[in-house]
């Protein structure tokens, strides 16, 4: 959101206009849901995707039609069952696409969006859709201001999912635009350096801790937003983790993990993975076990890490692990199980 936005930006700075395409409703099998995002530009360029095939085809054509005539529109289309099967999908879909037509004169709307949704908050994009089309867009924190003529009607539906409702003279659409919650990744070698960039192109701020200041280098982690050096077995001096936090512990030893696992059960994390093998896994456990931990407690540790899908290289091992944070972020429970002991065994 925030790349396609920054975009937005610098193109209306430079006086172009844009067309920005939203998915605002979708149902049936449909390649992207509510809230996926295409722009497009005078050239017939585009940034972002609302699914491929014949949607986004037809999407860029109708942009660019957009940026001649300047009036938004709200367009719906269908993918037969023969257009969804080339997509790999069963059977077809909905999709209700929203073009909005920016000038250069709303480039300064488009950096508040741009910077509001590279913060650490819950925040929403609140369109106002009319039946002409004309659309005020408006940014809502989480317990903060929302405008006070959707006051009533916005705040049951600030819930973290993109809701699309027909009211009485216009459209609504709300969808989040930033969510509170960091990545902290506890150890800065091979695995931590690929898992940074993974972790922030699905969305998540990355703050890399260690203790080695050589590896605290942005020659490693250009890409992470904080580098943070200090004493594994002191963290409360300089991590202040909240719950909305994913933990990934990956030190250089199994001393400093369980240093770092120590104090990171005592936050409420909702994510909390350590590197290693089952072996380790079962002796960190115990070590757990014998400081005080309750067996509920240290269950919240994922060790080893990430999802079996055989990850042998930190590139691998890096998309195994996001794949687990995804689903516990999503709630879904089709987990691909770890072998147990006599299953390692005959492998």
């Amino acid at each position: 959101m925030q790349k396609l936005f920054n975009e937005l930006y610098r193109r209306l700075s430079s006086g172009e206009g844009a067309v920005l395409c939203s998915i605002i409703a979708a149902s049936g099998s449909v390649p992207r849901g509510a809230g996926a995002k295409m722009l497009v530009f005078a050239d017939g360029s585009t940034l972002g995707t609302v699914g491929g095939g014949s949607v986004e085809l037809n999407a860029r054509q109708k942009g660019i039609e957009i940026l001649a005539s300047k009036r938004n529109e709200i367009v719906p289309y269908s993918l037969s069952k023969a257009e969804v099967g080339n997509i790999g999908m069963i059977c077809g879909g909905n999709v209700k696409v929203y073009f909005r037509h920016f000038t250069p004169a709303d480039a300064e709307l488009a950096n508040s969006i741009a910077e509001q949704a590279g913060k650490n908050e819950d925040s929403f994009l609140i369109y106002r859709i009319t039946g002409e089309g004309i659309c005020d867009i408006n940014i809502a924190k989480a317990g903060g201001d929302v405008p006070s003529a959707l006051k009533g009607i916005v705040e049951p539906l600030l819930c973290g999912a993109a809701v699309y409702k027909k009211l009485d003279g216009f459209d609504l659409f709300i969808e989040p635009l930033s969510k509170m919650g960091r990545a902290l990744i506890f150890g800065a070698g091979h695995v931590a350096r690929a898992l940074t960039p993974v972790l922030k192109s699905i969305g998540l701020p990355v703050y890399v801790y260690d203790s080695r200041e050589a590896l605290l280098s942005r020659e490693y982690l250009n890409e992470a937003d904080m580098l943070i050096q200090g004493d594994f077995s002191s963290l409360a001096k300089n991590a202040d983790i909240a719950r909305s936090d994913a933990v990934f512990v990956m030190t250089p030893g199994h001393e400093a993990d369980y240093e770092v696992l120590a104090q990171v059960l005592l936050s409420d994390a909702h994510y909390i993975g350590c590197i290693g093998s089952r072996h380790k896994a079962a002796r960190t456990r115990e070590r757990l076990r014998l400081a005080g931990f309750s067996q509920q407690s240290i269950d919240r540790v994922r060790c080893p890490i990430g999802f079996n899908i055989g990850a042998q290289t930190p590139a691998e091992i890096a998309i195994s692990i996001a794949a687990e944070l995804i689903s516990v972020n999503s709630g879904y429970s089709g987990v691909i199980p770890w072998p147990t002991a006599e299953e390692g065994k005959r492998q």
